[in-house]
């Protein structure tokens, strides 16, 4: 299964934790229609990972780039197609 994997930066760490609400409900409804398969926080407080199980490229970046961390430049968005080795 391809999934797409968003490495979120934190490039401005006060108005990330400002918006961290709004990112976490943002990503809770794609947790629940299940277009999300993983995410969480770097240990190193650097940024988080999100993981997409979508049916396209271009739909997980739209779904990324319309992350309030995105959209109000707290993180910087690096998004990749990544092929799972394990059965999911």
């Amino acid at each position: 299964m391809i999934l797409y994997a968003a490495i979120l930066e934190t490039i401005d760490a006060i108005k990330d934790m400002e918006i961290l609400d709004s990112h976490k409900a943002y990503l809770q409804k794609y947790i629940e229609n299940g277009k999300i398969y993983a995410k969480g926080p770097f240990t190193d407080h650097s940024g988080g990972l999100v993981i997409y199980r979508t049916d396209s490229y271009e739909e997980a970046k739209k779904i990324a780039e319309n992350d309030p961390a995105i959209l109000q430049n707290s993180r910087k968005l690096t998004l990749k197609e990544w092929r799972s080795n394990i059965d999911i």
